[in-house]
């Protein structure tokens, strides 16, 4: 999101504990774990991270005032307790060590039983962490003509090659959105895009996913369609779409999947209907007057979420961005409870790929051995 959107967008299940004794007891906790491991064999994701029981369960954490990024995903991850299955983190090509180097310590220490998504903007940020949303454009065209590879693309495509495990990784997210700052064209886009696949390829970076990642607004139809790199660029389309109601002066409140569905289908029947979904970003804004509303938009998400079979990822954003009624934050009340509960849904419980350690329980950090 990075500030950008100006426009809006397009129960729960309780869990239910049962206690036997004796031989039965003994008996349905060796069904049980038989059934689990079958089940997570063939859960497992493919190559393309793809979980095809259900979806992943990741959010956007920004830093905390430290500079921390593990701290605050620990903090998120004990109060709704569960692991975070994706971590998505936003960087920008000025090189720093805090913003413009791909798999900081943070990311590596978080990517040991989490999988990673790594959003890669053309930009340089005026402000550490884009603390206050400005930066300036190093241009599509630039981009796309190789100016950047010795100085920019090639050390942090090797940073990604060295670690090895595979991640999830986007270029200019919400690249409509980007058009009237200044990026450039769709043409120039699609350029850039295929020239940083193909220098990844060159380079022999081959433990990326490739999401492309556009804000889903239907207003961009045309714009998003014009961006497309072409199936073979692409594994997943990301979105992303919100309920911001009061936020940016939206007037009607749209439940999870109003806010969602419209997007989500168009993207299918106008880009690409083979290519899996990710909710890239997705949160709602309260409603001052009715904060249960908040709390009940999380929740109904188990129920609608197999209706989209395709969407793969659903990833919160859990940051405020400008202007009034627009928190989306679920760090406290109602959004919380509701956000905790859905994630608790078995949709959301899938086993991580081989290499990174399966959740020992809700809220576990057990460090890999």
């Amino acid at each position: 999101m990075n500030g950008r959107h100006g426009r809006g967008g397009s129960g729960g299940r309780l869990a239910v504990a049962l206690a036997a004794v004796g031989a039965l007891t003994a008996g349905v906790g060796v069904w049980a774990a038989l059934t689990e491991e079958k089940d997570g064999d063939r859960c497992r994701p493919d190559a393309r991270l793809v979980a095809p029981c259900g979806a992943w369960w990741g959010a956007y954490v920004p830093y905390d005032e430290d500079g921390s990024l593990t701290r605050p995903v620990y903090d998120l991850e004990k109060k709704i307790g569960r692991r975070l299955d994706l971590v998505y983190n936003y960087h920008d090509m000025s090189g720093s060590e805090a913003d413009g180097r791909l798999l900081t310590p943070d990311e590596v220490e978080l990517g040991r039983d989490r999988l990673l998504m790594l959003a890669w903007e053309s930009t340089v940020w005026t402000e550490k962490h884009h603390a206050n949303w400005t930066e300036k454009q190093l241009g599509w065209k630039n981009i796309a003509s190789g100016r950047y590879d010795a100085s920019v693309i090639d050390p942090q495509a090797r940073r990604i090659k060295e670690y090895g495990k595979t991640v999830f990784f986007s270029f200019d997210q919400e690249a409509d959105f980007r058009i009237p700052e200044g990026a450039g064209t769709p043409e120039e886009y699609v350029a850039a895009y295929r020239h940083l696949h193909d220098r990844f390829r060159e380079l022999g970076v081959t433990n990326v996913v490739w999401v492309w990642t556009v804000s889903g607004w239907l207003g961009n139809a045309a714009t998003m369609k014009a961006l497309y790199p072409g199936d073979a660029y692409v594994d997943w389309i990301g979105m992303d779409q919100y309920n911001y109601y009061l936020c940016h002066k939206s007037p009607h409140w749209l439940d999870f999947e109003k806010s969602q569905r419209p997007s989500y289908d168009w993207l299918r029947a106008n880009v690409s209907a083979d290519k899996p979904v990710m909710l890239a970003e997705f949160a709602t804004a309260p409603d001052p007057e009715r904060p249960e509303r908040q709390r009940d938009w999380y929740a109904k998400i188990p129920e609608v979420a197999p209706t989209l079979p395709e969407a793969k990822a659903y990833v919160h954003w859990n940051r405020a961005v400008p202007g009034p009624g627009c928190d989306l934050t679920v760090d406290s009340g109602p959004g919380l409870d509701g956000y905790r509960e859905a994630g608790l849904d078995p949709y959301f419980r899938q086993p991580l790929p081989e290499g990174r350690l399966r959740r020992a329980g809700p809220g576990s950090r057990t460090p890999p051995s």
